[in-house]
């Protein structure tokens, strides 16, 4: 007798993102339409902490791995839209593959949409979601050493560096462990 994997039937397979609101911002799920803007992303210096820069064909495979995470743990990352533009400025949320230490809160600007706040503002929605919402007791940041734009972002969150760690794909990082529930402001 020969095994078969059961593969979820798409039709009735689903999974919930919820959308998060702040006072600028919305948090949405990932979809198929922000291909383009994570191309533009991924082919760019910006990526180069984040594991870039990547092909298109490999930025394709980056968001079809956002989207994986949702259904394999039940949280992920958003696409941060500007609500006066409703433009894409960025992937911001909670992030935990294979491999990682523990659970991350992760931001990613895209062009043009940095020095205005929003990596902090979307970060700390992505918090409260992960403490209020899911009962997590901590989270940590993972940043690259030479990246001060990301440590000063995780340091406005009142998070502080703990200890550096090696990951396999990207090096040494830094981890910043955010202040518990009781301890957010």
């Amino acid at each position: 007798m020969t095994a078969t994997a059961r593969i979820p039937d798409p039709a009735t397979a689903a999974i919930t993102i919820p959308a998060l609101d702040t006072g600028r911002l919305v948090l949405r799920a990932p979809c198929a339409a922000d291909v383009p803007v994570l191309r533009a992303f991924y082919a760019s210096d910006r990526s180069r902490f984040v594991g870039g820069p990547k092909s298109a064909e490999d930025s394709w495979r980056q968001l079809a791995t956002e989207i994986g995470h949702w259904a394999l743990r039940g949280y992920g990352r958003w696409i941060v839209e500007e609500k006066a533009t409703g433009r894409a400025a960025g992937l911001v949320g909670l992030w935990n593959p294979d491999g990682w230490p523990e659970p991350e809160i992760g931001w990613d600007l895209f062009e043009g949409f940095e020095g205005k706040g929003y990596a902090t503002e979307a970060a700390a929605a992505a918090r409260d979601h992960a403490y209020g919402v899911l009962g997590w007791p901590t989270a940590i940041s993972l940043v690259n050493p030479a990246n001060t734009a990301s440590a000063r972002v995780a340091e406005r969150l009142g998070a502080t560096p703990e200890k550096t760690v090696e990951l396999a794909r990207f090096g040494t990082v830094i981890i910043y462990r955010h202040p518990g529930p009781a301890g957010v402001r």
